[in-house]
Formats: C-alpha cells, sequence, structure tokens
C-alpha cells in the first residue's frame, strides 16, 4: 500500500556533481504507481565531487530546476503550490551500519508496532554523535532464533530478533543541504541517500529479491549498493567519476574542459579497438598567443586517456565490495547507471575488471518521463520519487510516530484477559 494517497503530488530533487534534476509525479492509483508531470533540470553550480562548496549558488540552481518543472506541470497542478520535497543526500556524507535488537514478545504476537519498536530502539542505540539516522532497513528478522522469517507480523513468538541496516548522514551536511531547500522556499520533506534511491529506480523486483549490486557513476562520485531480499544491505562509495575522466582529457589533450566532455561524450570508449589508430580527431587548442588552434589526434590516444581512469574506479570499487562482507549476497548481477555509465564499452571493462557482466540501468518504475529523462542519469531523481512513495515508512520520524510499545505489564494483562 503506497504511504500517498492517490492523486497527491510529491517532489524530488536531486543535487548532483554535474546537474540538479527536479521531478513532480503525481501518485495514479493506490498501489502508489508515479506519472511524472515535470520535470527540470540544470548545470550543477556551488558543488563539487558530490559536496556543497556555495550553497548561494546551489539554492539558484535549485530554484532554475524546480521552476521549469512546476512550469511543465502547471496543467497537471491545478493551481498547486508546491511546498514538500525528497532530496538526495550524496553518498560522501553517509555511512552505513549493521545493528542487530532484541525484543521480548512473552509468546505474543507480533505487530506491525512491535517491529517499529524494534527499529526505533536499534535507531537509538546507534545514534552517533554529529550524526542523523537517514534509513533504518530491515535486513532479517529471528523469531525464538530461528531464522529465515521473511513476515513476521501475526506470528507468535517469545523472542524476536532483528538486523538492521542503519544509514546515517553527517547533521552538518544535512543541515546545509536544507537549508539550500528552505531558501528555495520548499520544505523537506525526507531524504535519502542518492545510490540507494538509483537502486530502487532501476532494479527489477527479481533484482532486488535474489541480490544485485547497482554501482551509480556520477559526476564526482562512484557509488555502490548491495540489495538482497528486497532490502538494501551495504553502500559505499569513492570519490571519482565522470568529471575525473573529462579533467584527464583536459590535461591529456590540452583542450578546453567543454570540448574534453563533448569529446568523451562523442568519441570516447573504455576500450580500444583496432580501428582506433587509423580515426583522427579534432583537437580545439590554445596556443601561445591564446588563439584557438585545431590539432589532430588518433582516437587510441583519447581512449588511452579514458580506460585507465576507468579501470582504476572500477578495481577501488572492487575493492570496496570485496572487503565488505556482503558481496556474497548480491549475487553476481551488476546494474550500472548514472551519468558515467553511458561510456561505450564500460560494461566489458566491467567484465573484465570484475569477473561480472553488467548492464546498463534505466528508470523502470515510474511512467511519463520524457525521453530526454529516461536515461541513467535521471536514475536518482526517479528513484526519490518511488522512495517516498514506496518506502517512506523507512524515515525516522515515520518510525518514532508509530514505535510507541505496549509496556510489559499490558502484555501480562493482555495475556491474562485471553487465557484466564
Amino acid at each position: 500500500m503506497s504511504s500517498k494517497p492517490k492523486g497527491a503530488i510529491i517532489a524530488a530533487i536531486d543535487i548532483g556533481s554535474s546537474k540538479i534534476a527536479s521531478l513532480i509525479g503525481q501518485v495514479v492509483d493506490d498501489e502508489g504507481h508515479i506519472e511524472v508531470i515535470g520535470v527540470g533540470h540544470h548545470v550543477s553550480k556551488g558543488t563539487k565531487n558530490g559536496g556543497i562548496t556555495d550553497m548561494a549558488e546551489v539554492e539558484q540552481v535549485i530554484r532554475q530546476s524546480i521552476n521549469a518543472a512546476e512550469n511543465m506541470a502547471a496543467r497537471d497542478m491545478g493551481g498547486y503550490t508546491l511546498r514538500d520535497v525528497i532530496v538526495n543526500v550524496p553518498p560522501i556524507y553517509a555511512r552505513t551500519d549493521h545493528v542487530h535488537i532484541d525484543i521480548d514478545m512473552m509468546g505474543h504476537e507480533v505487530t506491525d508496532k512491535d517491529i517499529k519498536s524494534a527499529i526505533h530502539k536499534g535507531q537509538k542505540k546507534h545514534k552517533r554523535e554529529d550524526w542523523d539516522v537517514i534509513h533504518s532497513i530491515p535486513v532479517a528478522y529471528k523469531l525464538d532464533g530461528h531464522d529465515g522469517i521473511e513476515a513476521p507480523i501475526g506470528m507468535h513468538a517469545q523472542s524476536m530478533g532483528l538486523d538492521l541496516n542503519i544509514v546515517s548522514a553527517e547533521e552538518t551536511a544535512l543541515d546545509n543541504i536544507n537549508k539550500c531547500i528552505t531558501r528555495a522556499h520548499l520544505a523537506t520533506d525526507g531524504f535519502c541517500l542518492s545510490i540507494y534511491a538509483a537502486g530502487l529506480a532501476c532494479l527489477s523486483e527479481e533484482e532486488l529479491e535474489l541480490g544485485a549490486t547497482i554501482i551509480d557513476i556520477g559526476g564526482g562520485i562512484t557509488s555502490f549498493a548491495f540489495f538482497h531480499r528486497g532490502a538494501m544491505i551495504y553502500a559505499d562509495s569513492i570519490p571519482l567519476g565522470g568529471d575525473h575522466v573529462t579533467n584527464d582529457i583536459v590535461l591529456g589533450v590540452s583542450t578546453t574542459r567543454q570540448d574534453a566532455e563533448r569529446l568523451k561524450i562523442l568519441y570516447g570508449s573504455a576500450l580500444a579497438t583496432s580501428s582506433d589508430e587509423a580515426e583522427m580527431l579534432d583537437i580545439p587548442q590554445l596556443d601561445d598567443n591564446g588563439s584557438m588552434i585545431t590539432h589532430h589526434v588518433p582516437r587510441s590516444m583519447l581512449i588511452g586517456i579514458i580506460q585507465p581512469r576507468l579501470e582504476e574506479i572500477l578495481k577501488m570499487i572492487k575493492e570496496k565490495m570485496d572487503a565488505s562482507g556482503h558481496s556474497h549476497l548480491a549475487g553476481h548481477r551488476i546494474v550500472l547507471t548514472g551519468g558515467g555509465s553511458q561510456i561505450p564499452g564500460l560494461r566489458d571493462l566491467i567484465h573484465m575488471v570484475m569477473g561480472e557482466k553488467a548492464r546498463l540501468g534505466r528508470p523502470i518504475r515510474i511512467t511519463g518521463l520524457p525521453d530526454s529523462a529516461s536515461g541513467p542519469s535521471f536514475s536518482v531523481a526517479a528513484g526519490l520519487l518511488h522512495y517516498l512513495c514506496e518506502r517512506g515508512h523507512e524515515r525516522p520520524f515515520e518510525i518514532a510516530a508509530k514505535a510507541e510499545r505496549i509496556s510489559l505489564w499490558q502484555r501480562f494483562r493482555n495475556w491474562m484477559r485471553e487465557n484466564w
């Protein structure tokens, strides 16, 4: 059941290193299916490697992005004033930890309130100074020591064990993101880790259940997450992404950043072919007098710059995946997404470096995205809408509000009424 009613207007903002994107959606049925009615995006300013470096510039781009989305959605919104938005949290500000909680059930049946109470207990147990919990994700249940329990509600037990994946973010980072949102005359309806949103947007139901790895190559960050039995069980990142590939091209062929980005998109590849040496590219360069001249280089030179950086990124990600201790749960499925994932040959390079096959992931859980916003670079924004509608109950304040637990004395009184 969706956490948002049919007809509700919801909105998401993805603050990235390369762009800031806004989506406005409408819930079209009681199952929580979403149709996008507004899209806006603008080149990022005031961000670098996933972090905010200039709040005023970020605020300005948020305004431009959300205004474009509102203009597109004006007819469907019918005068509705957009206020609340779900916002991404870049992985450089976050950490994931696992917590185990035990609850005494005294033989009674497990209720939703019991589970919320256990999760709330885990949040309080795990709370770290200067960090705020943004996700509390149940990973596994045990009843009376028996594991493999997937849906404990309604089952009787003396004790319940719960394994949680707790995702926390730096308080100051959340404060800065929230301030950028409020300065744009909006209100933050919750936070969601970027890679979590990307996974929710791109992974199929089978991949979510049986296990898969999502890898998001963004502008300044590459992040990954493992999913198993419908839950995100681990996430991490490295501070390298597509922008670093572009910077390498700038230095390698002595051209402008704009031209380097164009070369990467039009002629770049993660792997060389036999024809690359013969294909010549026109490279705009500045001469000693500051005038633009054209230099000719083989395509193999461009690929010789791109491939080592991509190999470095993938090897660093693989090292983190192997060190996590959770990679065995994700099976052998890799889904690649993010703006940097579209370089030709990258899936073959993943197979060479990681020994696994990969597919390109695009948003699959919402409808109405125009062609310009249906690709991998909009996976996070699309996933934010899905998270808000389908997994908003994981937000810590939602859990706290429903975590009022019946006391042991009340449980005893209930048991006496039922049995005597």
